[in-house]
């Protein structure tokens, strides 16, 4: 069956050439973006409530772009001064980039990984006499908790932000070809606002493993999986499909 409207569960991109823009001008698709989830932030008051001090560490462990964000609002709202040497680990140059944001890079002692977490490994465990603060979502992988227990460091895990599941009822009659997944938490936010929701024709896509897994606890037939040797990223997923659908379907 032919493609010609997907939903993406996300935030639409910011940047011009974004290939999914790409996507919908050459294959004449319509693509909507629609955050499943959202994060919102924990009050530096249940920060506090988790016995987190922030005078208590010396180097900060930074995942992503919104433990950034969340880490400087709490540090605003409990009126901590940041040190200028408190050490700050980021899980990638991105993240660092980011970090330019709230800090004069040149000033700082920053620490960039590769891309995973446990390509932050040797950078910590250079560093093992320091304190570390893992400022988190709710909803951590377990392979950040994990190398860093490996590495007998010590290390504080605390929640500055939360994924919560969106209010989708707007889309209650609205169908699509396509919706493409990035996380277990937006198909949970799919049945928790649809509960009697039947796949019938529509083609699930699904980044990861963990969300492939969470579709299918649902009852979903999954149709494009990405990341694969041949499709490293979604788009490059839903383009493959998209082709051979469109082609198949011209044919008949």
């Amino acid at each position: 069956m032919k493609v010609k409207t997907i939903l993406v569960s996300q935030p639409e991109p910011k940047v011009e050439n974004s290939p999914y823009f790409e996507l919908q001008q050459k294959h004449k698709v319509k693509i909507d973006f629609r955050p499943f989830i959202h994060v919102e932030g924990v009050s530096a008051k249940d920060v506090r409530q988790q016995k987190i001090d922030l005078n208590n560490f010396t180097a900060i462990i930074l995942t992503s772009k919104n433990s950034i964000d969340h880490f400087f609002r709490v540090a605003e709202e409990m009126r901590y001064k940041i040190p200028e040497d408190l050490k700050y680990f980021c899980q990638s140059e991105a993240i660092a980039f980011y970090l330019q944001k709230y800090v004069v890079y040149r000033k700082r002692k920053i620490y960039v990984g590769q891309k995973d977490f446990a390509d932050l490994s040797p950078l910590i465990k250079k560093y093992k006499d320091e304190k570390f603060l893992l400022p988190a979502s709710d909803q951590l992988n377990a392979d950040a908790p994990q190398t860093l227990n490996n590495l007998k460091v010590n290390w504080t895990q605390a929640t500055f932000y939360k994924t919560v599941m969106s209010d989708l009822s707007d889309l209650a009659d609205v169908y699509y070809d396509v919706l493409a997944f990035f996380s277990p938490t937006g198909i949970k936010s799919l049945f928790m606002n649809f509960p009697d929701f039947e796949q019938n024709n529509t083609r699930i896509a699904v980044f990861g493993s963990t969300t492939q897994k969470e579709a299918l606890d649902h009852g979903l037939r999954v149709d494009i999986m990405a990341p694969s040797p041949e499709a490293p990223s979604m788009t490059m997923a839903l383009e493959k499909y998209i082709a051979k659908a469109n082609k198949e379907d011209k044919g008949k």
